[in-house]
Order: structure tokens, then sequence, then C-alpha cells
């Protein structure tokens, strides 16, 4: 059985890509499984994927612990511990990252032994702002690498899962999917199935007693008041709030209508942002009626541009 999992961003098309690489492989002719998983997050939050394919009935169930493929859309994701992009991977899972930087470097960093691949992030679109997205070029790149779906099947999942977005979408689409597909060639065949763990190799784990806590102490108390502020969301943004001060006229209404009260005025009036919460849902900008707040796309910022 193929295990693929998927990290990235809301907006980046993740959840798209686990369904047409879902759709290619069963087109080929595999049983398959493919699945998001996500809270009430919006653009800019992590996100996973699960694709699972197999030629036999799948009774598997659930996320993914043991990935034979793990495809990274956003380089950021590998330095957040709350995205668990390394969870389970072992020494012959195989990583796909969306990155300029040299694999090597990844690596060093993230001391895997496994293959690592960069997929450039000249496929990805840039001119849109936020996040790029590279949903398709992953899945372009991942189709090569695991080296049983063809490019008629991957164009046909393409044009079947894309079709209510119309014909200009699905060419720009295919296009960046084909062409991460030509770039991975070279490496084709590079995941291989894991094999089905028998039953009887099961092994308990050796489990310890943890003394008993209350729960104000051990886990997190979500009634208590105030708790939000040990809740950063600030690397959920894809576009940043920039005031410019010289323009703004201290009219206070993008505090008040900040739905998270992430901006707070100084004592001269002036607002300020917290960026560790914003989470840049752009109100503020909307409401600023002296246009004094800019959006930034925070890819640009991370990137130096």
């Amino acid at each position: 059985m193929f295990r693929i999992r998927f990290h990235g961003r809301g907006g980046q098309g993740i959840k798209t890509a686990s369904r047409i690489l879902g759709t290619a492989f069963f087109l080929e002719g595999y049983e398959v499984q493919d699945a998001p998983r996500y809270g009430a997050e919006r653009r800019g939050a992590p996100i996973f994927a699960y694709v699972r394919a197999s030629k036999e009935v799948i009774n598997e169930r659930g996320i993914i612990n043991k990935p034979d493929l793990v495809i990274v859309a956003d380089e950021s994701l590998l330095l957040l511990p709350v995205a668990g992009v390394l969870v389970g991977v072992t020494q012959r899972s195989v990583l796909l990252i969306v990155t300029d930087e040299a694999t090597e470097v990844w690596k060093k960093q993230l001391n895997v032994q496994g293959l690592v691949f960069s997929l450039s992030s000249e496929a990805a679109v840039k001119d849109h702002p936020g996040l790029p997205l590279v949903g398709t070029a992953c899945v372009g790149a991942a189709a090569q690498l695991i080296g049983m779906i063809s490019p008629g099947a991957l164009e046909e999942a393409i044009r079947e899962e894309l079709k209510s977005l119309g014909d200009a979408v699905i060419e720009k689409n295919l296009a960046r999917a084909m062409k991460a597909y030509d770039q991975m060639a070279a490496y084709v065949g590079s995941v291989t199935e894991r094999e089905e763990t028998p039953a009887d190799s099961y092994q308990r784990p050796n489990w310890f007693d943890i003394p008993f806590e209350d729960a104000r102490i051990s886990a997190p108390y979500i009634h208590a008041a105030a708790t939000s502020l040990k809740v950063g969301t600030g690397a959920w943004r894809s576009l940043r709030p920039v005031i410019d001060l010289r323009q703004c006229h201290r009219c206070g209404l993008c505090h008040i209508f900040c739905p998270d009260s992430v901006i707070h005025l100084d004592a001269k009036g002036y607002p300020q942002i917290d960026y560790q919460h914003c989470k840049g849902c752009m109100i503020c900008l909307v409401q600023c009626p002296t246009h004094a707040i800019e959006a930034i796309p925070e890819y640009g910022l991370k990137a130096g541009r």
C-alpha cells in the first residue's frame, strides 16, 4: 500500500491536490482513500491531507502515522512543531519539499536519513496575493516519484477534479503539473509501497504510569478566562496588515472592528497590531476610511522579498 501525506497551508490547494492524486491512482486501477484533516481554521493555517492506494481492499483508517511519501507545500512548516511534518518519517520515507533551498541543507537541518527531493517554487503561482498555489505541481512531482501513474491518468484526474473551474484554470494547472512531472523524471519510482504489518507481530508498548494532576495543570482549560493569549495564530497569516501612521487619523475603527481584538491603541491613540495573534483577515483594511492599512503578502516577507 502507498501511504502519502500532504502538508500545506489553507489556500494552497492541498485538499484538491490529495483528491487529484487519489483520482489518478483510481484511474490506474487502485483502491483509494483520500481525505483532508483540518479544523475551523482559515487561509494560512496548517492543514493535512492523506492518500492511501492499494491493489487490495484498504481496511486501514485514520491518519497516516508511517508515510511512504511526505509532500511539504510550504517549507516554513518544516520548522513549525504543530505541523508535525516529520511525525513517523523513517529512513525509507521520501520527502518532497517545495523550496529553492538545496536538499542537502534540509537533510542536515532536519536530520533525516531518507531521500529528500526539492520542487522549485518557480512551479508555483505567484500572481496572486499571499501563499503560492502549488497543489497541482506537487501532484505532478508525486506521480512521477511514485512511478505508477501515467501522464494520461494524471491529466484525466486534473480535468475531472478541476472541471468546475473552467478550461483556462485547467490548462494552467495541467501545465504546472506536467512541468513538475518532468522535473522528477530522473527519480521515477523512488517511492515504494510499505508492506502490511502482520497482526501477530504486534508488541505491546512499555507503558508507564503518570501521576494524576488536576486538569487545570495538565491540560488546557478552555473555559477559563484569557487562555487565548496562549494560542499564537500569527503563523496562519497569508497577508499581513501594515499601518502607515502618517495616513492614520486615529479614528479607532480598526481597533473596534478587529474580531480578535489584536489591535490596540497606544497612549497617543495610534493603532498597534499584535502580529503574534493577528490571523490576517484584513477586516481592518476594509474598515479604514483613510486607506492607511496595506496588505503585504506574508510569503514575500518570509522569503526576504
